[in-house]
């Protein structure tokens, strides 16, 4: 009998909602809170030649981990200012990363035009 994609991975229990930041020591990296510290790492990233089916369901495997994290907003910040080229990071696929920062780009691209027109047209 098949087994689905990745059954033999243990992916941490999430609740429904987003874990709240608690005060941490600013001196410490954001990453020692991070959930996916105790998981596999191969949840978040791809193996070599992984069939499709298989990635898609590690992938939304990771983002359920990512969904319950404390800073899951500062590994997806560090992953998009890297920019990291693998993995889940902050509950983003590369791809999906890729995806965000080509609208961050086009987003300041117009800012800038319209700041160069707001300046012209008060010369």
């Amino acid at each position: 009998m098949l087994q689905p994609p990745h059954s033999s991975l243990q992916v941490a229990a999430v609740p429904p909602q987003r874990v709240p930041v608690r005060e941490r020591d600013q001196d410490a990296p954001w990453h020692t809170e991070a959930v996916c510290r105790r998981d596999e790492a191969g949840l978040f990233f791809a193996p070599s030649k992984e069939p499709t089916a298989a990635r898609l369901s590690r992938e939304e495997a990771a983002k359920r981990v990512c969904g319950g994290c404390p800073v899951m907003v500062e590994c997806r910040e560090h992953a998009l200012l890297q920019p990291e080229p693998y993995g889940v990071w902050g509950g983003l696929t590369a791809a999906e990363r890729r995806v965000v920062l080509a609208r961050r780009r086009r987003r300041e691209m117009e800012l800038q035009k319209a700041a160069r027109g707001t300046i012209a047209a008060a010369g």
